[in-house]
């Protein structure tokens, strides 16, 4: 027997027992809240009239346990559980089918829950398509296939009953040694804008809450995670909060979770600037604010603010939290006396229960409350059927139908082939010297070196990964039978656990003196809880890359992981380096296509290289200094800078000109150029857009990302672009924190990266 039918016969047996909690009728007096004709706001006002204070405290308290039986405890409703938390063989629509059927029939109110899991680059599930890492997304510069990926893991998301994502991290990476700067689209608030806003909107279009984190910023001094936050207001609506307002505003996003940290002594868990006055009242946000795990007891065992979990919860819901996201049924008692003993007053209560009921009304979780399944037998592989109900999208007020083909459900063909494009198109060049790759045809052996080579790790909240493809892997099949493939390990990451490492870089030192070229395959350890003091290659890599090197024979870097790698002790002695990321379950497939020569690599650096992790945090858009930017004994230059990347063509620019050189603040222009491939290959330029203020009342930034364009060109192809430069990418906060144009020049910046500026114009903002 199934362990998948094991579970549901559980959930079935206990539930069963319960049969004398039926759903409550008063007599008399019509269900309002069930009558899908009335408006939202009508429903949920009768639903409030009928609840206790105890049911309310119940939709405030979102659930990760890995215990099945704390579904039937919940005999009052609850928000709703992490369907992952219960294990792989929860991880199916009937199991989530079987947990909504005892909320609706079982309880007295048959309020639904959300079922909600993780999906940063995929949904955290068996079987489930694992795409690029979220900074490899971000790499691509490609907000279009930012959109297919995301519709891709949302169409996932709603075949297995997910109807709340905790994703994406908007946070900015400021400073690399964080270590989940994975999870993030990088250092800068305009790409991590653009990004953030084109993958919630495809979830929330199907009926899937996005949950942008942490609100506001992650990571703080020494690049240490959850630390303390000391930030300006200036620079956190600056640099910090556009992401979050561009979720919210432009993709749709009705969840935002809050941060672990403190903002200027306060736990952004019960901060009423950033919860209320920020999110709710300045922004307009109507969804729901949830609490990272544990956070809200954490105001207390972490920051000593307060004298229990209780008051923790009291201040949290009054500062403008929605809801309490706990890890254990067994919690809820530690927070629920001031939602029952009146210490909460009813109206905030009242008004945090409607946050998270308009959006169960909204998701038609009342009236449509299962899953549209096709199959139901045991074991069998779940299907959603062409069409799926989902009410109140995103900019309509009318139920929808949308068609989803079961083609394009878990696992499917379509979302595999997305899934090696999004790599190939995430792979940054960092170095190719003397045209080392892509690699000649005449080359006979290849020497493949390195435990990342076969591993095929994928990133943090990751799913499984069933039909994942390691480097090595990829190579080989690539290489079919004219190119000899040989592997070494070399040395793992971990040096202490490397006992037979001195032999084993022997064995890749005489492998590589027998092979035409060396593919050295090296990652670094990172991810939530481990932050890094240092940058360069962990264990005995390092060594590893220079010993190989000095067999004499051209040596290929290929680095896996999220994050900045420092690499001034080897940099010089390889021919080429590709930033992989960890590419997703099609990563094999994709690396081996980069150094072949089949795709053209055109993937940026969403994050700034640091040559030596003194100079941190080093982003490029840093206001001016007052004196220099060096250091006495180091550069204050990037090894490797914001947009960096390497082609196998190169790219010239040429002809800029505005269609008005001279506009009012109000006013927009465009700024039009060409670009052309001068080299001997097909491939992509991601062209890049820098503005600065040349004179400002304030200090500003020395350089701004505004607008990027990936464009494929041809040899020889030459296409006219342009960017449409409006009020809002002129404007800058006043002393009073609003927005404004001031009049005056702007040095318009167009190039390859922000260091590699092609063409300079000066568009001049008149009184």
């Amino acid at each position: 027997m199934s362990s998948w039918f094991i579970s549901i016969a559980v959930i079935a047996l206990f539930f069963g027992g319960r049969a004398e909690a039926q759903p409550h009728r008063e007599p008399g007096i019509p269900d309002a809240y069930k009558d899908p004709r009335l408006p939202v706001e009508t429903r949920v006002k009768d639903l409030l009239s009928r609840m206790t204070p105890e049911e309310k405290f119940w939709q405030l308290f979102m659930l990760s346990t890995n215990r099945i039986e704390d579904i039937g405890r919940c005999d009052r409703g609850a928000f709703g559980f992490q369907v992952g938390s219960f294990g792989h063989s929860a991880c199916s629509a009937a199991f989530v089918d079987s947990m909504q059927r005892f909320f609706v029939e079982k309880t007295r109110l048959g309020i639904p829950v959300i079922p909600f899991d993780e999906a940063l680059h995929g949904l955290v599930h068996p079987d489930a398509t694992v795409f690029p890492q979220a900074i490899a997304l971000a790499a691509s510069f490609d907000t279009s296939l930012m959109h297919a990926v995301s519709k891709a893991i949302a169409v996932e998301c709603r075949g297995r009953g997910i109807r709340q994502v905790l994703s994406p991290v908007v946070n900015i990476a400021s400073d690399v040694r964080w270590g989940r700067t994975e999870e993030t689209y990088g250092e800068d608030p305009f790409l991590s804008s653009q990004m953030g806003a084109a993958f919630v909107s495809e979830f929330e279009k199907l009926g899937v809450v996005t949950t942008p984190k942490h609100f506001i910023a992650n990571v703080g001094d020494g690049g240490r995670d959850s630390y303390p936050i000391h930030l300006s207001e200036r620079l956190l609506r600056e640099i910090h909060l556009p992401p979050f307002a561009a979720c919210i505003l432009r993709g749709g996003s009705r969840s935002i979770m809050t941060s672990y940290n403190s903002l200027d002594g306060t736990p952004c868990t019960a901060n009423a600037w950033l919860n209320d006055t920020l999110l709710k009242k300045e922004l307009g946000f109507e969804g729901f604010v949830i609490s990272d795990a544990c956070a809200v007891g954490g105001a207390n065992t972490l920051h000593f603010t307060t004298g229990g979990f209780a008051e923790s919860a009291r201040r949290a819901i009054e500062s403008g939290l929605d809801v309490i996201f706990q890890t254990s049924y067994d919690h809820h008692s530690l927070f629920l006396k001031p939602f029952v003993d009146g210490s909460i007053d009813r109206g905030i209560i009242d008004r945090a229960v409607a946050r998270v009921l308009s959006v169960k009304f909204e998701l038609g979780l009342f009236d449509n409350p299962y899953i549209d399944s096709a199959e139901d037998a045991p074991g069998a592989k779940e299907h959603v059927r062409p069409t799926i109900e989902a009410a109140n999208l995103v900019g309509s007020k009318e139920h929808v139908r949308l068609a989803l083909e079961a083609t394009n459900l878990v696992g499917s063909k379509e979302h595999v082939l997305l899934a090696r494009e999004a790599a190939l198109r995430s792979i940054v060049l960092l170095k190719n010297e003397v045209g080392t790759l892509p690699l000649d045809e005449t080359i006979r052996s290849l020497a493949v070196i390195g435990a990342d080579a076969v591993e095929a790790r994928l990133g943090g909240y990751s799913g499984a990964g069933t039909r994942r493809i390691g480097i090595l892997e990829g190579i080989r099949e690539r290489a079919g039978r004219s190119v000899g493939v040989e592997y070494a390990a070399g040395c793992g990451r971990n040096a202490g656990a490397q006992r037979t490492g001195e032999t084993d870089i022997e064995s890749a030192v005489k492998l590589a003196g027998q092979s035409d070229v060396v593919i050295v395959v090296a990652g670094i350890d990172e991810g939530e809880f481990r932050d890094r003091a240092s940058l360069g290659l962990p264990g005995r890599q390092e060594e590893l890359i220079e010993r190989v090197a000095a067999a004499g024979k051209p040596v290929v870097v290929v680095l896996v992981g999220g994050s900045a790698v420092t690499m001034t002790r080897w940099l010089d002695k390889v021919s080429a380096v590709l930033e992989v990321w960890y590419p997703g379950e099609q990563g094999g497939h994709a690396v081996a296509g980069i150094l072949f020569g089949d795709f053209n690599p055109a993937g940026r650096l969403p994050v700034t290289f640091p040559a030596a992790e003194g100079q941190l945090p080093l982003v490029y858009n840093h206001k001016p200094t007052g004196r220099g930017d060096d250091y006495y004994d180091l550069s204050g230059e990037p090894l490797f800078p914001f947009g960096f990347g390497l082609s196998y063509t190169s790219f010239e620019y040429g002809d800029l000109s505005f269609d008005r050189a001279r506009i009012s603040p109000s006013d927009s222009t465009a700024v039009r150029f060409k670009v052309k491939n001068i080299g001997p290959r097909e491939g992509d330029e991601v062209v890049q857009l820098y503005i600065r203020d040349e004179i400002a009342s304030l200090s500003r930034p020395v350089a701004e990302l505004k607008g990027f364009e990936r464009v494929r060109l041809m040899p020889g192809e030459a296409k006219e672009l342009s960017f449409v430069i409006t009020p809002e990418m002129l404007s800058m906060l006043g002393g009073d924190m609003k927005p404004i144009v001031e009049p005056g020049d702007f040095r318009i910046m167009i190039g390859s990266s922000s260091k590699d500026i092609r063409l300079r114009g000066i568009l001049t903002v008149d009184n």
